[in-house]
């Protein structure tokens, strides 16, 4: 069989009178990805399949994968007509990330280009790139010239009966829960990412897009035409108050976004960096001033908080006390009273040592929040006279909220800021907005979004208190897998609704969860109240990783990650389960021949006790630790010089 597969590196250009087939196969002769039409050899309606090799099974994943593009002027789905393939080209390029899953990342392919002509003589490419943890593909029109706006995009993905999935419903804020299924009896848009696991289980893949840029628009998935085609799918008119075009215009020469397909094992999913792989390398040259970190934050605990000096001055201790780097000033800081105004604050965090974060509505017609400071980042002139005020004040990030829209016309507003920001050396925080699609490569300072439901729902209604553990455990395998993610973690009081997680859960979520810069919520009593080792931990954590494992989980039952900083490791445990469980810990990443002082902290006899032990592991250690229901552990291996 192996034999077979390495064969198949070389591009596979089958005439025979059915279909016509290019095979490209990835770096580790695991994946392959394949084209085929429905007609003759040469002319026809194309479309791709991709296969998993496990264990030499082999998995036909996803059997069909429509292709097309509709343009105002003419079509480029039936009838296209293949000219040629390139032959298999190695894209090999190392490239280093100042924060998220892994330092070191790898953009490894094998990449072929499918040329087709119209029947108005019209060229189309397809790009075509197997990855070792992975497919992607995205269209390109090569011509010079041209102002088109594309009508439709034909892509469409066609998921088996019996393929279990995870998916959200769509919303402008990416704030909803996944939905766990067997079938597609649910028609719907669907936000990104999507999960699934085949049938036989023996494949997980994970949908998504990347290197959106100014010449497209976000897409989402709708299965509401047909419910066995996910189908790629622009956003609704009505987005944004009804501001932009949902129809992107593009200009020639244009490439599409990158459609994605992370595959594998849950392991390979959650530890991939596909999404960013694929985005161009960074455009700042200079980069000392981009430093991940935490950040206290006071929205969570009192919703107007920021507008109370003496409120933002606690906040301000507390991240002094914890050894986090910054603190965020949420919105209302315009209105700021009871001892001092803005800059009577930020003189004051300061002089503690501590770095100012700022909070901005995004302003303009496109939504209908009027929370200030509003229309302040809104235009070029407007955000580059902010921003040099920023400066000089000595605020060095920027919280932007309520975007609403992933139109064309948003997706420019995004990276309109993402470029400005870059001039006046300042971090970008986007919140209310879309799911990441690989931008940090490309901009580095875009620390972190939101775009999850995360633990400011504990102020909207009473529904998280009983979804917030499931859930908790579906994120590490979905949304947080495509980028940065600021759940605003870690609380242990309760703010308007209360938890049913552990302590020992809400510990872990500070390694289950990666941020370029982790908000964690609770106020000061809940951190000071701690017992040493939980608060010693807290005050000690990373949050921008040198690499990343899955040691075990389930989407919506438990999991258990690991992430490395320097010679030091971080684990995370949590359970979804009403039950108390066992789980075991495993410590095979480790290196060959170095101990390490365990420092384990778990749930106790009830949720909110904690308990510490001490050991020391090394690379065949086993240990076993009891998870309450609903609860968790966090631990900490330093190695033993």
């Amino acid at each position: 069989m192996k034999s077979k597969i390495i064969t198949g590196l070389i591009l596979l250009n089958s005439l025979a009178v059915f279909s016509q087939k290019v095979t490209v196969i990835s770096p580790n002769h695991k994946i392959n990805i394949g084209l085929y039409n429905t007609q003759s050899a040469e002319v026809g309606e194309w479309y791709l399949k991709v296969n998993y090799i496990n264990k030499d099974k082999s998995c036909e994943a996803i059997p069909k994968i429509a292709m097309g593009l509709a343009r105002t002027d003419q079509n480029f789905s039936k009838e296209l007509k293949y000219l040629k393939a390139s032959k298999p080209a190695l894209i090999t390029e190392r490239y280093s990330a100042l924060h998220g899953k892994r330092m070191q990342c790898s953009n490894l392919a094998n990449e072929t280009v499918i040329s087709f002509e119209n029947p108005g003589k019209a060229k189309l490419n397809l790009i075509i790139r197997a990855y070792n943890d992975g497919v992607a593909f995205r269209y390109e029109f090569p011509e010079k010239k041209g102002s088109f706006v594309i009508q439709d995009e034909l892509t469409s993905y066609a998921i088996p009966d019996s393929t279990k999935r995870w998916m959200e419903k769509w919303n402008t804020a990416n704030e909803g829960l996944y939905s766990t299924m067997n079938d597609d009896k649910v028609q719907q848009n669907w936000g990104y990412p999507a999960l699934f696991n085949s049938a036989d289980k023996d494949c997980w893949y994970l949908i998504h897009e990347a290197d959106v840029n100014r010449n497209y628009c976000g897409s989402k998935l709708s299965n509401v035409a047909d419910k066995a085609q996910y189908k790629i799918t622009f956003p609704d008119q009505r987005d944004g108050n009804g501001q932009g075009e949902s129809k992107p215009t593009i200009t020639l020469p244009w490439k599409s976004p990158w459609r994605v397909i992370i595959m594998g094992s849950l392991a390979d999913i959650v530890e991939s960096t596909l999404v960013d792989d694929v985005c161009p390398p960074s455009v700042v040259t200079k980069t000392d001033w981009i430093k991940p970190g935490v950040a206290s934050w006071n929205y969570w605990s009192s919703n107007h908080g920021t507008k109370d000096y003496k409120t933002v001055c606690e906040f301000a201790d507390l991240a002094a006390s914890m050894n986090w780097p910054y603190t965020l000033l949420d919105w209302e800081w315009d209105a700021m009273s009871n001892g001092g105004n803005l800059e009577d604050a930020i003189k004051y965090i300061l002089s503690k040592g501590i770095k100012p974060l700022i909070w901005y509505n995004s302003g303009g017609p496109h939504t209908w929040v009027s929370a200030t400071p509003r229309d302040r980042m809104y235009t070029h002139e407007n955000r580059m006279e902010e921003f040099a005020k920023l400066k000089k004040l000595g605020i060095v990030g920027v919280k932007i909220d309520f975007f609403e829209s992933e139109k064309q016309d948003m997706i420019k507003y995004y990276l309109d800021i993402l470029d400005d920001a870059a001039k006046f050396e300042m971090m970008v925080y986007f919140h209310g907005c879309l799911v990441p699609r690989g931008w940090a490569r490309t901009y580095p300072h875009m620390m972190t979004y939101e775009g999850v439901r995360g633990a400011e729902w504990y102020n909207n209604g009473p529904e998280f208190t009983t979804t917030a553990p499931e859930h908790n455990t579906i994120l590490p395998f979905t949304r947080n897998v495509v980028g940065a993610m600021d759940y605003t973690p870690v609380t242990f009081t309760n703010s308007q609704f209360p938890h049913t997680t552990s302590y020992g859960h809400e510990l872990a979520l500070s390694v289950v969860f990666e941020s370029g810069i982790q908000h964690m919520a609770d106020r000061p009593s809940g951190y000071y109240g701690l017992p040493f080792a939980a608060k010693n931990f807290l005050m000690e954590v990373p949050n921008a990783w040198d690499n990343t494992k899955l040691i075990d989980g389930y989407p919506g039952k438990d999991l258990i990650i690991a992430r490395n900083k320097g010679n030091e490791w971080y684990i995370g445990g949590i359970s979804a389960e009403k039950y108390p469980k066992d789980k075991t810990i495993t410590f095979n990443y480790l290196p060959e021949g170095v101990k390490y002082k365990l420092t384990l902290i778990a749930d106790g006899e009830h949720d909110k006790e904690l308990v510490t032990q001490y050991l020391v592991v090394d690379k065949s250690s086993i240990v076993k630790v009891r998870l309450l229901g609903r609860g968790g552990f966090a631990a900490c291996l330093k190695a033993i010089q």
